[in-house]
């Protein structure tokens, strides 16, 4: 039974156009339910203040809840603060949480939001409110859930915010895979920071997670792996560099968490980053993920 967690607020009608695909996630779920696999669909609840302000600036964290986030910062983040994206943005870090605690439980569980990798601790960045990951691996380990969390970032762009939100941490190991000459310009250091070079390709890129996370699950020994499963290395991604197939998106995702299965390590997944004008094929990456994830932990 594949677990995912979901709440119709992650997905938002907007008036113009963008980058950013504010309805992809309910692009997902109609994906994955059209792939007839069984789901149990699980709403989670938003993160309660106090453990966004445990990570976050209490100010900034204030700014998003009153919706009065100044311009500069809303430039920055890629998009307007207005109830429904700061509902959305309290909503996501819960889900990453919620999708966490299934996976301590099931193997492994999918969060259909999520993996907001770039924000900081008094500002968001490129379309990240509020650092899911960051916040969510936090209460994990402040509530006593785990004793070690590796968060694995597979998005094309450097997980920058997490990097740096977690930094100096024991208790949280960042690894993050992604394009060298990609956004960020100014790269944060994470625990292991693997930077590829344009158009890498399957066989390198497959090549580089495999040393990089067998190194990391060995020698750090973690008890949660929070993944942020992003698509937008695709050959055809409209922000993406690395150039990976279909086949090679799968793989990828198959070699995660055969490494997982084989450790008894939990895995939870968040969305991550995906673009192109085609939003039905980003979504069907996405989903196409979650049930690879799925499948090789033994769920469907």
């Amino acid at each position: 039974m594949l677990h995912v967690v979901h709440h119709p607020g992650y997905a938002i009608a907007m008036k113009s156009g963008g980058t950013f695909p504010h309805d992809k996630y309910a692009l997902v779920m109609l994906s994955l339910g059209e792939s007839g696999v069984p789901m149990t669909v699980h709403e989670p609840e938003v993160m309660p203040k106090a453990w966004l302000e445990a990570v976050h600036d209490p100010d900034y964290v204030e700014e998003v809840v009153t919706c009065t986030v100044p311009h500069a910062k809303q430039r920055r983040i890629g998009f307007a603060i207005d109830e429904r994206v700061s509902h959305r943005s309290q909503l996501s870090p819960g889900g990453t949480w919620l999708a966490a605690k299934l996976a301590l439980k099931h193997g492994f569980a999918a969060n259909s939001a999520g993996g907001s990798h770039h924000a900081l601790a008094d500002t968001g960045a490129g379309y990240c409110v509020f650092n899911d990951l960051a916040v969510a691996a936090n209460r994990l380990l402040a509530e006593g859930d785990v004793s070690r969390i590796l968060i694995l970032d597979l998005d094309v762009h450097q997980g920058d915010g997490t990097a740096a939100l977690t930094a100096g941490r024991s208790d949280i190991f960042t690894l993050s895979l992604h394009a060298e000459k990609n956004f960020p310009t100014r790269k944060a250091r994470s625990s292991l920071d693997i930077a590829l070079p344009d158009a890498t390709g399957d066989d390198a890129y497959l090549d580089a997670l495999g040393k990089s996370l067998r190194q990391a699950l060995d020698q750090f020994a973690p008890q949660l792996v929070l993944l942020q499963a992003g698509v937008d290395a695709h050959v055809d991604d409209k922000l993406g560099r690395l150039a990976l197939s279909d086949g090679g998106l799968q793989a990828r995702d198959r070699m995660v968490a055969t490494e997982a299965r084989r450790r008894g390590i939990a895995l939870a997944s968040t969305l991550g980053g995906g673009y192109g004008a085609d939003r039905m094929a980003v979504a069907s990456r996405h989903a196409r993920t979650i049930l690879t994830l799925s499948e090789t932990i033994g769920q469907a």
